[in-house]
């Protein structure tokens, strides 16, 4: 009991220690408790200092957004597919318009004709529309079978090139049955004239000839190739595309193990070495999915 009795002894000296410190308690909590310490200092946010590092700041914030937005190189809007749509900002329904449209071998020759197509807002379209690139060789085609054009003062029937036999294509001067013949086998090559200018390309066939050709043949209607998928294609497949050899399948196929899968068909003209003048011709034949 001693024991406990000495801690608890205190002489005057301590006793009044321990008032004073009670009492300097007591008067602090009394100070924090009755004492409003709020600052009635308003901050104006509204200063030209402070307005001008806040536009620094949203400066480089829209830096950033802007490097983080995919970047959008020059497309032919005929081959969108739905993932480069739906990077474009299109709805669902505009993208199945424009497949469709394209499914029936139609082609879209121009910024007009795609909104007719696919619907799309004036706004989107202003936006995206910088970014077509229609080929060189794209012109209107009428929807008739056959035109009656004015030639050295008599009416020519033109015809289509992808129906023309031996016979019709005989009654151009200068085409004998071999070049008829040629001509003939190399549209089966190419599953059907897509663009009049494919016919320069026929093996010994000079320019003059393909002149007077073209002056009765035309292609009227597109024919229906039906596309590779570039990700699950054998390489004996794509190498039997007349546009695409044996070297230029290798380095296909080489990057599409490199990215594991292609995207968009358009990722192909990224290729080392790729021919970008024939992008539009082997588009014809395949398509990412």
């Amino acid at each position: 009991m001693n024991f406990f009795k000495s801690h608890f002894r205190y002489n005057k000296r301590q006793r009044n220690g321990i008032f004073f410190l009670l009492l300097i308690i007591i008067t602090l909590q009394s100070i924090f408790f009755f004492v409003d310490f709020s600052s009635e200092k308003i901050i104006d946010f509204s200063t030209s200092e402070i307005l001008v590092f806040q536009a620094k700041i949203d400066s480089l914030k829209n830096i950033e957004l802007e490097k983080k937005k995919p970047k959008i190189y020059p497309f032919n809007p005929n081959y969108i597919t739905d993932y480069k749509g739906y990077q474009l900002g299109m709805s669902i329904d505009e993208i199945d318009k424009l497949l469709l449209f394209r499914s029936k071998g139609e082609f879209i020759n121009s910024v007009k004709q795609f909104q007719k197509i696919t619907k799309v807002n004036d706004s989107l379209l202003k936006v995206i529309s910088p970014y077509f690139k229609f080929p060189d060789w794209v012109t209107k085609q009428s929807n008739s079978t056959t035109t009656l054009i004015r030639n050295n003062s008599k009416h020519i029937v033109i015809k289509d090139i992808n129906l023309a036999t031996i016979s019709d294509l005989r009654i151009v001067n200068g085409i004998g049955e071999k070049l008829a013949e040629r001509i003939i086998d190399y549209r089966a090559k190419l599953k059907g004239f897509s663009f009049n200018n494919q016919l320069y390309e026929v093996w010994n066939l000079d320019k003059e000839l393909v002149d007077k050709v073209l002056q009765y043949f035309k292609v009227k209607k597109l024919p229906n190739i039906k596309k590779l998928n570039i990700n699950e294609a054998s390489f004996k497949e794509v190498l039997s595309i007349v546009y695409i050899d044996y070297e230029l399948t290798k380095k296909i196929f080489n990057y599409r193990d490199e990215v594991a899968e292609i995207q968009d068909i358009d990722e192909i003209k990224k290729i080392e070495g790729f021919p970008i003048e024939k992008f539009d011709r082997i588009a014809l034949y395949l398509v990412a999915e």
